[in-house]
């Protein structure tokens, strides 16, 4: 048992350790765009900083939500296979669990699309 609460420490230490260096790129992410200031009816370039972080933004939107579907499905996807196991005719509804965990990689790609709408 001690095994297992040790391997959960790590594992919530290494996702907060994520949570906060995600939070830091949004941060930088988004400091250019709340920089801008003046009214003007020209075309604004985007500074190659600004840009390059809008990028990263965009990957780790996309990454993350593909990394979420894939342990969504792996968890849903086992269960899924273990209910049909015992009883087949439940076999669409355990596919419409599944659809809903991809859709987690919807949602990354279109706030991926998103942020590159405004880079």
């Amino acid at each position: 048992m001690d095994v297992k609460k040790k391997f959960k420490q790590q594992v919530s230490m290494r996702m907060m350790f994520m949570l906060v260096i995600m939070g830091i790129l949004f941060l930088l992410s988004v400091s250019g765009v709340f920089a801008q200031s003046g009214e003007s009816t020209t075309v604004v370039t985007v500074s190659p900083d600004v840009q390059k972080f809008g990028l990263i933004a965009a990957a780790i939107a996309f990454g993350m939500g593909a990394i979420g579907a894939g342990i969504a499905i792996s968890n849903v996807g086992a269960a899924a296979m273990g209910a049909i196991g015992e009883k087949p005719e439940i076999a669409g509804q355990a596919l419409i669990f599944i659809a809903l965990a991809e859709g987690l990689v919807v949602f990354g790609f279109i706030t991926a699309l998103m942020i590159l709408g405004k880079v």
